[in-house]
């Protein structure tokens, strides 16, 4: 074993991971509950930002401490994407093959989006507008060779991605990322329904998302895709849609909160 990879493997067994980790959890947690906060301004009709995460920080840079927030929330994701990187490089280790490269890729998966969310709240920060980040991708994939089948591949990828956060809603998988102190006492019942609602909720949101980019692909219209904000407002143009948006903005708010619960008892 290299020095790199015992370097690697030790940084990825560290405290001061596990700090950097909690923080960036708290940040990922305040940007769910924003997200939340603008999918129920919309089911309940009224004017608000996108309900995306680019709204949320928006929404964020409005308030008091507005550009702290910001700042904050952009070094708490970076500090998640390191995590996330050094798990794809080092971790897993308790799995083998096949199983240990798909949870590495997942891994890679997720540090892409904190690093998207963090570069928008930078962008943000800075006063930079980032608009139509979606749309542009499904654009620029249209146009490369074979863009149309990549288009599909990303729908699929969103749309397993979904599928795995109700699953783990679900059967409760995501119990294993609170210690012993979290899944028991008064509070543990609240923690594992925050889980529940939450991955459910959040999975539930991804889906629609998923289908946009399909009917791109389908059309091979860039303009047919588009983010959270867009999929959500499709599905309050659907029979119950109010209700609908409502319960995914009570999924993604119980998302934050478990994101909260699994920083103060973190067991990575």
């Amino acid at each position: 074993m290299g020095e790199v990879e015992n370097a690697g493997r030790a940084a990825e067994d560290s405290d001061w991971l596990d700090h950097a980790v909690r923080f960036g959890l708290v940040a990922y947690g305040v940007v769910h509950l924003l997200i939340a906060w603008l999918a129920l301004s919309l089911a309940l009709g009224e004017r608000a930002g996108a309900a995306s995460g680019a709204g949320a920080l928006k929404e964020l840079a409005q308030q008091p401490f507005g550009l702290v927030s910001l700042w904050a929330v952009a070094i708490g994701m970076l500090l998640l994407v390191l995590w996330r990187v050094l798990e794809a490089a080092f971790g897993h280790r308790d799995k083998e093959g096949a199983s240990r490269t798909g949870k590495r890729l997942l891994s890679l998966f997720k540090a892409a989006v904190y690093g998207a969310l963090g570069l928008t709240a930078i962008k943000t920060a800075v006063g930079e507008k980032s608009g139509g980040g979606e749309d542009t991708l499904t654009a620029r994939l249209l146009a490369l060779p074979f863009g149309t089948a990549l288009v599909w591949l990303l729908a699929a990828a969103i749309a397993g991605y979904g599928v795995s956060q109700i699953v783990i809603g679900w059967t409760e998988k995501f119990a294993k990322h609170l210690d012993a102190e979290g899944k028991s006492g008064k509070t543990g019942p609240a923690y594992r329904l925050f889980g529940k609602l939450g991955y459910i909720g959040k999975g539930l949101a991804v889906l629609p998302v998923a289908g946009l980019f399909a009917f791109a692909a389908a059309t091979s219209d860039a303009d047919k895709s588009g983010g959270l904000d867009v999929a959500l407002r499709k599905v309050l143009q659907q029979p119950l849609g109010p209700w609908l948006v409502g319960a995914v903005a009570v999924g993604l708010a119980a998302y934050g909160l478990f994101c909260f619960a699994r920083a103060r008892h973190l067991n990575r």
